[in-house]
């Protein structure tokens, strides 16, 4: 299958935002083999406003462990496998999340990911029709500082 022309890419690694989480600058995983994004939270409690399930949650985004408390609306709990072959339900929020000058909106599945190197991971379902990957390649859409910052 042909791969359109006007994709953007990205490399195995990108910084991302998640503006209505609070959370700008977080390092990510591009990663073409996981069919849902991942979000390293603390699932802190679900609680209802008239008609909607919402999720608090607390994320660590950052190299400096930076936590920051976030509420979205729970949009669905799923059987999620991991890359090493464990089964977990896992609460799924739907937010925006922004790499580079593209901002929509994606699923993210909250989930225990401390002992990864990535706080975010992102799914190919979030790239599908969005975006190609070059796994020898990082931060293609991140700012330039960040670049600098992050690989010297």
């Amino acid at each position: 299958m042909p791969v359109k022309r006007d994709l953007i890419m990205l490399g195995w690694r990108e910084m991302v935002a998640l503006p209505d989480l609070g959370i700008e600058g977080a390092q990510a995983k591009i990663d073409t083999g996981a069919r849902t994004s991942a979000l390293h939270a603390h699932v802190l409690e679900t609680f209802r406003k008239g008609e909607r399930e919402y999720v608090r949650f607390a994320i660590d985004y950052a190299p400096q462990k930076v936590q920051q408390v976030c509420e979205a609306i729970r949009v669905d709990r799923r059987t999620i496998t991991s890359s090493n072959g464990e089964a977990e339900e896992r609460l799924i929020v739907k937010t925006q999340i922004r790499i580079g000058d593209t901002a929509f909106r994606a699923e993210f599945s909250l989930a225990d990911r401390s002992d990864m190197v990535f706080p975010i991971l992102i799914g190919r379902t979030a790239l599908r029709s969005r975006f190609v990957v070059n796994p020898a390649r990082s931060y293609l859409q991140s700012p330039a500082r960040a670049r600098k910052r992050i690989l010297g």
